[in-house]
């Protein structure tokens, strides 16, 4: 765990926004990683459990024996279990029977809380707490729940992607998140205020592994992703989190992690603030060619590598590989807006869940995301309720089981599955 040296970030509350972080030193000094080698990641029967044991037994009548284990054996592979709503004392309940469970098994379970205001920025999984106070009450209930019980946290998917009414370093303008409903002068104070409030009160418990949002190689530059980790309180947590509902392949979320992790030494210990130097996947290397990523790793090889720590005390990170096993998809046909992020076809799962990554700063691929579960309505900019051109059929709303897509990440999986 990341130990700060001279200010405790939690307090800052709406100071956030304001602040400058070039002025504060931070430690990027860690514990090592509470993720245990061998761990045993927790199996839980899901709320699509059902539907997709009923899936495979309408493939066993009709002859497909070998899809229809191959679905039991998805659903029996470790997958988190999303906490996403609840007063308190629900939530409490909830974490308690899970955490619970996972201990009679002699299992880690990997729970994915997901409650924060405007999460989403309020679009296709739209929801949340209402206010900061009643989200610091749901991360009470969460804790209580808990106890000295192990568990994995992801904290709050997309919670630093995606932030209202945010200005990130290297820009003048607020980012493209700007919900009506909430206040532009304190909304993204109030989300670093939460986040660090989570990440010191699950900390806290004994046995509990936090992970914050660092987004994936597609999205934010490694300065960016780095100063928001920091600013969230990446230090005092575990690490964070990569590709959780994505489809980036693995080998470059542990380039990109392992930079986001040098480059938090670098703007904390080295150049104090200057996040924005730090290389990226967008230079020097050039983000659709990976062969120029060895530009970036030479940059860190001659401004970090010889002044940082052993490499194992520099932040720690997961990777989601739920269905990352063909990378992002590509489309063959022109669409107003193509949606390569919602139920792209023929994608594949990726690598099971395991503490076996073969890198000392990846602590484990897991299946955060439930494969065969809906991103949404994919209309691919062709009018809300349209058929989704790329399944023939209008997609199940977010976090439906859907049948077709299920099989469909099973037949393009990499490694194989199920055999």
């Amino acid at each position: 765990m990341f130990k700060r040296s001279l200010v405790s970030l939690s307090k800052m509350g709406a100071m956030v926004a304001a602040t400058s972080f070039a002025a504060i030193s931070l430690s990027a000094t860690a514990a090592s990683a509470d993720i245990a080698d061998g761990t045993q990641f927790y199996v839980e029967q899901q709320s699509h459990y059902q539907e997709a044991l009923q899936q495979s037994a309408k493939l066993r009548a009709s002859g497909d024996h070998r899809s229809a284990e191959q679905l039991r054996k998805l659903i029996s592979t470790p997958q988190a279990v999303w906490v996403t709503s609840g007063t308190p004392k629900e939530v409490e309940q909830q974490v308690r029977q899970t955490t619970h469970r996972a201990e009679g098994k002699g299992q880690v379970p990997v729970l994915s809380a997901y409650n924060l205001p405007f999460r989403d920025c309020s679009q296709y999984s739209a929801g949340g707490a209402s206010s900061v106070d009643e989200y610091k009450a749901w991360i009470d209930g969460v804790a209580a729940g808990i106890e000295d019980r192990e568990a994995v946290i992801i904290l709050e998917t997309d919670g630093l992607g995606i932030i209202p009414w945010y200005t990130p370093f290297n820009s003048e303008n607020p980012e493209w998140c700007q919900p009506a409903e909430a206040d532009p002068e304190t909304a993204a104070a109030e989300r670093f205020e939460m986040l660090n409030y989570a990440v010191d009160t699950l900390k806290a418990l004994p046995e509990t592994s936090v992970y914050l949002d660092g987004t994936h190689s597609g999205w934010l530059s490694v300065g960016d992703a780095a100063d928001r980790l920091v600013k969230a309180g990446v230090q005092d947590a575990d690490g964070f989190f990569l590709n959780v509902s994505n489809y980036e392949l693995t080998e470059k979320q542990l380039k990109f992690g392992t930079w986001i992790s040098k480059c938090i030494y670098y703007a904390t210990e080295i150049d104090p603030g200057n996040f924005g130097a730090c290389g990226s996947q967008y230079y020097p290397a050039s983000s659709n060619d990976f062969s120029t990523w060895a530009l970036t790793d030479a940059w860190y090889a001659t401004h970090v590598d010889s002044a940082a720590p052993a490499e194992d005390e520099l932040a720690h990170f997961v990777i989601d590989t739920s269905r990352n096993g063909q990378g992002p998809w590509t489309p063959t046909r022109s669409y107003p807006d193509p949606q390569t992020w919602c139920n792209p076809p023929a994608r594949g799962l990726g690598i099971t869940p395991t503490t076996d990554t073969g890198n000392v700063l990846a602590d484990a691929f897991l299946w955060v995301k439930v494969p065969g579960e809906s991103d949404g309505e994919c209309g691919r900019g062709l009018g809300a309720g349209a058929v989704d051109p790329e399944w023939g059929i209008v997609d199940p709303a977010a976090g439906a089981w859907f049948a077709e897509q299920a099989l469909d990440l099973i037949k393009h999986s990499s490694p194989t599955f199920g055999r």
